[in-house]
């Protein structure tokens, strides 16, 4: 018996410390249970208290993502800063990179086709978005109704950055402030260029 337990404790901590190099962030217990494939999650929470004896992990209480390896460092990785992205009224298109940041990978995941820009306004700060903020943009040329997104206004070769609501020809570029409406642009005329994934504040 005393093997087998050994064998679940090491398939756990393997398993936590692949999760954690692929996603930069830990497992939920449920995630946990159904990889090793424990009955409940009270199995779970035996085995990470055996790892936690043994000071390979550490949890905080009640938090579901807290597990944390120990010694365990998330990698870094560069994304270009493309220019700057209007919070406000669109700006002109930047020309190319500008610069870089340096990401770790609990922010965002690398294998994405990542790229940041600079806020610039302050009509996104419902959505703790404000002016000089960085934003990670995954390039893409779809986003779900209600995501923020940089859309480039193909009448205007001009981008913005607004949540978008598709509405029959038109579509609806909401921004996050409550004394700014909102603005309809043809369909036709709007290219999404990306979504926002991560932002990082500028204190």
């Amino acid at each position: 018996m005393g093997n087998r337990r050994n064998g679940i404790r090491q398939n756990v901590l393997d398993f936590v410390e692949s999760y954690v190099e692929e996603n930069g962030y830990p497992p939920t217990y449920d995630e946990i249970r159904l990889a090793v494939g424990l009955s409940s999650k009270s199995h779970v929470d035996y085995y990470l208290q055996a790892l936690e004896a043994d000071g390979l992990v550490e949890r905080t209480p009640r938090s579901p993502r807290s597990l944390r390896l120990v010694g365990w460092a998330p990698k870094t990785f560069e994304v270009p800063v493309e220019g700057s992205i209007a919070a406000g009224q669109p700006l002109e298109l930047a020309d190319g990179p500008e610069s870089e940041i340096e990401l770790t990978t609990d922010i965002a995941d690398p294998r994405r086709d990542l790229f940041a820009l600079q806020v610039q306004g302050e009509s996104m700060v419902d959505d703790l978005v404000g002016d000089g903020d960085l934003l990670v943009i995954e390039r893409c040329q779809e986003a779900s109704r209600g995501q923020m997104a940089v859309v480039h206004l193909r009448d205007r070769n001009e981008a913005t950055l607004k949540r978008i609501y598709p509405e029959g020809a038109q579509i609806r570029l909401q921004p996050a402030h409550p004394t700014l409406p909102p603005f309809y642009v043809p369909a036709r005329d709007v290219q999404i260029q990306g979504r926002v994934v991560a932002i990082i504040r500028q204190l």
